[in-house]
């Protein structure tokens, strides 16, 4: 094959990709655009924790290490956000707050639905991203009151927090992605039960093959 020109080689690449338009539009085909994520982070508008996790995902028992973040689903009718609290060890959601809207209420909801299920979580280290909510006066005290090391991921690295986001990844694939339309309001969603499913049902390597919920029960009896 002979060697192509710099020029050469652009215009062959343009002409591929007027073709695949032109056979896509004939076909009916439209590309799929990524869905919107949602961005928490707004500057520092509060106290930024350090990094204590530093990436070090590894605990030896359940309620040691907790992580949270927010995500966002799209909808024809609008968006609602999912914030849940993870337990690394057992990959439990230990509380999860479901709003139409992201703000410090749901956020409130989330961390008095995982105090009142586990009151006692001293030492506990508790990670996020930057985002507002986690440097907002209201979180970093009732971490405090609770005794729980507060610890955050570095800006813009999402690595950092990557155990909610695979979290996250997994609920997509598996109950939202091409299965939107069939979420016809908020309260159809809300109602969908994968939480419950995912906590009392869904078996994972990680936990021994048990549902995280009696992976945990199992490792706190022993």
């Amino acid at each position: 094959m002979p060697d192509l020109s710099e020029e050469s080689r652009l215009r062959t690449g343009s002409d591929c990709n007027k073709r695949v338009q032109r056979l896509m539009h004939t076909m009916g085909l439209a590309g799929k655009r990524p869905k919107e994520k949602y961005h928490s982070y707004k500057g520092e508008v509060g106290k930024v924790a350090e990094n204590i996790l530093d990436r070090d995902f590894s605990t030896t028992a359940p309620m040691q290490k907790w992580t949270t973040d927010v995500s966002q689903f799209g909808f024809s009718w609008g968006k609602c956000y999912l914030s849940p609290i993870l337990d690394m060890n057992t990959n439990e959601i230990i509380s999860y707050d479901l709003s139409q809207s992201a703000n410090m209420e749901q956020i409130q909801r989330m961390l008095a639905g995982a105090f009142t299920k586990f009151p006692s979580v001293d030492g506990l280290i508790f990670h996020s991203d930057q985002g507002w909510q986690y440097q907002h006066v209201y979180f970093r005290q009732a971490l405090k009151d609770h005794k729980i090391i507060q610890s955050m991921s570095r800006k813009g690295n999402c690595y950092d927090n990557c155990i909610t986001e695979a979290f996250f990844g997994r609920m997509k694939n598996e109950m939202f992605y091409g299965h939107e339309k069939e979420y016809s309001a908020f309260e159809t969603f809300a109602k969908a039960g994968y939480i419950n499913y995912y906590n009392n049902e869904r078996i994972q390597e990680k936990t021994k093959w048990m549902p995280p919920t009696k992976f945990r029960e199992a490792s706190m009896c022993t």
